[in-house]
C-alpha cells in the first residue's frame, strides 16, 4: 500500500470507523503555514522553488480561508498539482474535512495517486504529525462486479449490431477478464492494461440502477465499489473524476465523501463532461434491448406493446436527417409518447413482481438490469416530447438526430438525444453554492479573461473592468516589441531555430503575487471581493500564475496569411503543399492537429507519398501507440484530431513543429453549439463570439501548448487559416495563445525550423 493511502476494510465490516472521525488529531496550533509546507514538499522531492507555483498556493489557500472561489491558470511546468494538493492537505488535517480533487483524465487521476500524492504525503508526515491519507473514487461502472462475472449479464440485443468477428473477439476479452477478476485487488477498469471495448466490459460491471446492494449481493462483504467507497470515507483527499463530481452535484443522495472543498484540476473541460452526464439518448435498439430483459418476469403481451412501439419509432428515426429537432412533429410526437407509457408499463409490473423474489440475488439482478434500461427508456423519451416549449430559444434542453454521416459505414443506430442547454445554473446552484472552489488548467484565459470560462461555469458577470486583458495586451506587445526589433539582426528566427534559449522564466515577482494578474479588476477589485465575500457565496476571482517557459524566445507563432481562407470541400492544394514544406524544413517532428478526421486523413493520403519521413494518422492503431510510436522516432510525424489536441505529451526533439489547419469552430449544424448561440443572441449577446469564437480559442490554446513540454524545448507552431490575422475575431483567438513570438513570413519560420533540425542530434548521427 503507497504511503498514506487510505487502508482498505471489509465492505461489511461496521466496526471500522470513517470520515473524518477516523483520522488522529494533528498538532494543529504548530502546523506550519503553506509556504513552509510547500517549501519541505519541493525540497524532498529535488525541485526548485518557483514564483508561480507559490503564487498559486497562497491563492488556494486563500480561496479556502474565505470561501472564495478561485480560477488558476498556470501553465505547463508550473507544478500546479503541487500547488494545490499542499493547501488542501493542509486545509483537510488540521480541519478533520475532506477535500475532493476532480480530473477530466484518467492520465491525471494516476499521476496524482501514483506519484504526488504518494510522494506528498511521505513528504509532509513529520510537519502534520501524520501521513495524509489520499484514496481514488469512480462511479460503480468503472469497477468490475462479482456479482455479474459470476452469474453472466443480461442478452444484450446490441450483440446482433456485431459481425461474427467482432462478438469473438469481444469474447476472448470477457475471458481475460474473468482471469483479471480472480487476481485484482481493486476491480478498478483502468488497471486493465491493454484495455477491453465497452462491449466487454458491460458482460462484467453494472450501473448504479442495476447495482442490487451490497446487503443483498452475495459478494457484498468483497464488492469492489463498495471497497471504494469506505476507503473514500476515510481519506482527507479523495481523488475523482468530472464526471462522478456532476452526479454528486445533481443526485439528492449522496456520492462522494462529505466535503467542503473542490479541486477541479482540467477544468477547461468540465461543462463538457456535465453536460454529457445530463444528456439522454434513445433509439430502436435500446427499446429492442429493455424489452427482451424484462424476459419471462413479466406478461408478454406487455412487453409486446413495448417491442411494437420501439419498432415503429425505428422505423420513424430511420427518416430523420442529422441535426437538431426544433420542430416536433406530430407522428414522432406520438410514437415517443407509446414508447414512453410501454416502458412505464413494464416497468410496473416489474417492480409488483419482484416482490416475490427479494431473496433469490439472481433474480433481483435480472429485475434491475431490466428495471434500469425500461427507467432509462421512458425518462428519455419522457424528457424529449417536454423539451419543446413554446418560446426556442429559452427551452433548456436541445434534441437532435445523431445518425453516421452517409458515406461512412457505422453499426450505430439513429439515435435520438436529448442534452442541457447550459449546465451554469447546475453548477452555481449545486456545486459553487454548496462548496468552496477552485478551478485550474493550463488554459482558462481566453482573450486574456476568465469572464468566458466563468460564464460557462454559472459564476456571476463581476461588473468591474477586465484588468487582466490590458495587462497581458500590453506586455505581450512589450515582449513581441523586444523580439521583433531583435528579429532585424536575426535573433528571432535563431530563439526557436538554433541558439540556446535560456533556462526559461518563471512568472516574475510582480506578477506572481495573487491580485496582480487577477480577473477581475486587478488588485482593487480583488480586495473589494475579498471584503464582501462569504463562506460559499458566489464571490470568486481568477488568477493566471503565468508560466516558466520563456515562450516568445522559445517558440514562433506562424500564421500562413497568404493561403485563402479554408474550405468546405477538404484541404486545398495549397494548404497541402505549405505543409509539406514546412515538415520538409523541420525534418519530420511534426504533430498535424486538423478540425476533421476527413482532414486529417486527406492530408496523410496525400503527403505518404511525398515526403521521407514516417507518417502515422490517427486510426491506424491504438492511440496510445501510436504517440509511442512518434516520440520514439524523432524524424516521424503525427496527423489527428480532437484527443490530440488535448492528449499528446511528447517533451524534447522529437516534436518540434505543431501545425493546426484550421481555426477549430463548432461545425455550423453542430446541435449544441448552434442552439447556445442562439439562446446568447435571443440575450441579446454575441452567440458566435460567447459560444464558437469561446471554442475555437479553448481547442487553439489546448492544441499550441502540445509544444513546449519542458524548459528546453523550442519549435513552431504554424496556424494555416488566415483568419487568424485577417478576422476581426483573430485578436480574441491571438489573446488566448502562449505569447509566441509572432511571424507571417513563411520564409522565416522554414528557415528557423531548418536550423533547429540541424542542431538536433539524432541517434546515429553524433
Amino acid at each position: 500500500m503507497p504511503p498514506g493511502r487510505a487502508p482498505q476494510s471489509s465492505a461489511g465490516d461496521a466496526s471500522v470507523p470513517s470520515g473524518s472521525a477516523a483520522r488522529a488529531d494533528p498538532a494543529a496550533a504548530g502546523t506550519p503555514d503553506v509556504a513552509g509546507l510547500l517549501a519541505v514538499a519541493v525540497a524532498d522531492i529535488g525541485g526548485a522553488e518557483r514564483p508561480g507555483q507559490v503564487a498559486m498556493a497562497a491563492a488556494v489557500q486563500r480561496a479556502i480561508d474565505t470561501g472564495e472561489h478561485l480560477a488558476v491558470q498556470a501553465g505547463t511546468g508550473t507544478g500546479k498539482s503541487l500547488a494545490y494538493l499542499v493547501p488542501a492537505v493542509r486545509h483537510a488535517v488540521t480541519e478533520h474535512a475532506t477535500v475532493v480533487v476532480s480530473t477530466a483524465t484518467i492520465a491525471l487521476q494516476r499521476q496524482l495517486i501514483d506519484r504526488d500524492l504518494p510522494r506528498l504525503a511521505a513528504a509532509l508526515r513529520p510537519a502534520l504529525g501524520r501521513a495524509p491519507l489520499f484514496a481514488i473514487l469512480k462511479g460503480r461502472r468503472n469497477y468490475l462486479c462479482l456479482h455479474r462475472a459470476a452469474s453472466g449479464a443480461p442478452e444484450d440485443p446490441a450483440e446482433m449490431l456485431f459481425d461474427a468477428s467482432t462478438i469473438s473477439a469481444t469474447g476472448r476479452q470477457v475471458e481475460r477478464l474473468h482471469e483479471w477478476a480472480a487476481r485484482t485487488t481493486t476491480g478498478d477498469r483502468d488497471e486493465l492494461v491493454p484495455g477491453v471495448s465497452e462491449q466487454a466490459w458491460r458482460q462484467v460491471s453494472v450501473t448504479a440502477r442495476e447495482c442490487i446492494g451490497a446487503q443483498r449481493c452475495p459478494f457484498g462483504t468483497r464488492c469492489f465499489a463498495e471497497l471504494a467507497r469506505d476507503e473514500a470515507g476515510r481519506a482527507d483527499i479523495v481523488v475523482t473524476n468530472h464526471a462522478l463530481l456532476a452526479i454528486d452535484a445533481v443526485e439528492d443522495f449522496d456520492v462522494l465523501p462529505e466535503h467542503d472543498v473542490v479541486i477541479i484540476d482540467e477544468a477547461h473541460d468540465l461543462v463538457d463532461r456535465v453536460t454529457a452526464v445530463g444528456s439522454a439518448e434513445l433509439s430502436g435498439p435500446a427499446v429492442e434491448a429493455a424489452a427482451r430483459r424484462c424476459g419471462k418476469m413479466i406478461e408478454d403481451a406487455v412487453t409486446g406493446r413495448l417491442r411494437d412501439a420501439g419498432t415503429a419509432a425505428a422505423r420513424l428515426l430511420d427518416e430523420i436527417p442529422y441535426g437538431r429537432i426544433d420542430v416536433l412533429a406530430e407522428p414522432l410526437a406520438v410514437s415517443l409518447a407509446a414508447v414512453r407509457d410501454a416502458a412505464r408499463g413494464c416497468a410496473t409490473d416489474l417492480r409488483a413482481s419482484a416482490k416475490n423474489n427479494e431473496e433469490d440475488p439472481e433474480r433481483i439482478a435480472a429485475g434491475r438490469s431490466a428495471l434500469a434500461s425500461l427507467d432509462e427508456i421512458h425518462d428519455a423519451a419522457d424528457r424529449i416530447l417536454g423539451a419543446f416549449g413554446a418560446d426556442i430559444a429559452s427551452r433548456p434542453d436541445v434534441v437532435w438526430m445523431d445518425r453516421p454521416p452517409p458515406d461512412r459505414e457505422s453499426s450505430r443506430p439513429p439515435t435520438l438525444r436529448v442534452a442541457p442547454l447550459e449546465v451554469g445554473g447546475l453548477l452555481a446552484e449545486r456545486l459553487f453554492s454548496r462548496h468552496t472552489v477552485t478551478l485550474t488548467s493550463a488554459t482558462l484565459s481566453l482573450g486574456g479573461s476568465f469572464e468566458p470560462m466563468a460564464r460557462q461555469w454559472g459564476l456571476p458577470r463581476t461588473g468591474a473592468p477586465d484588468a487582466a486583458s490590458t495587462e497581458r495586451a500590453a506586455g505581450d506587445a512589450a515582449a513581441a516589441g523586444d523580439v521583433a526589433a531583435a528579429a532585424g539582426r536575426g535573433a528571432a528566427a535563431d530563439a526557436a531555430g538554433g541558439r540556446d534559449a535560456p533556462g526559461g522564466r518563471d512568472a516574475p515577482a510582480d506578477r506572481a503575487v495573487p491580485g496582480d494578474r487577477a480577473v477581475p479588476g486587478g488588485r482593487a477589485a480583488r480586495a473589494a471581493i475579498q471584503d464582501t465575500a462569504e463562506p460559499h457565496s458566489l464571490a470568486w476571482c481568477g488568477l493566471d500564475v503565468g508560466s516558466p517557459f520563456d515562450h516568445p524566445r522559445s517558440g514562433i507563432l506562424y500564421v500562413a496569411r497568404h493561403l485563402p481562407p479554408p474550405g468546405r470541400d477538404g484541404l486545398a492544394e495549397a494548404y497541402l503543399t505549405e505543409l509539406q514544406e514546412l515538415i520538409v524544413a523541420a525534418g519530420g517532428r511534426t504533430l498535424g492537429l486538423f478540425s476533421s478526421m476527413r482532414a486529417a486523413r486527406q492530408a496523410a493520403d496525400e503527403l505518404r507519398g511525398r515526403i521521407e519521413f514516417p507518417l502515422f494518422c490517427q486510426g491506424d492503431d491504438p492511440t496510445s501507440q501510436l504517440i509511442t510510436k512518434f516520440a520514439a522516432d524523432e524524424a516521424s510525424c503525427l496527423f489527428g484530431t480532437l484527443s490530440l489536441w488535448q492528449g499528446v505529451d511528447v517533451p524534447g526533439p522529437s516534436l518540434q513543429l505543431v501545425v493546426i489547419d484550421r481555426i477549430p469552430f463548432p461545425r455550423p449544424d453542430d446541435p449544441l453549439a448552434s442552439a447556445r448561440q442562439r439562446a446568447v443572441a435571443a440575450r441579446g449577446g454575441n452567440g458566435f463570439m460567447s459560444v464558437a469564437a469561446a471554442q475555437a480559442a479553448l481547442l487553439l490554446a489546448q492544441g499550441t501548448g502540445r509544444l513546449l513540454r519542458t524548459m528546453s524545448d523550442r519549435g513552431v507552431v504554424a496556424i494555416l487559416d488566415p483568419r487568424l490575422v485577417t478576422a476581426r475575431y483573430g485578436g480574441f483567438l491571438r489573446g488566448s495563445l502562449p505569447p509566441f513570438w509572432t511571424t507571417t513570413d513563411p520564409a522565416v519560420v522554414r528557415g528557423a525550423l531548418r536550423r533547429l533540425a540541424a542542431e538536433t542530434v539524432t541517434p546515429g548521427q553524433a
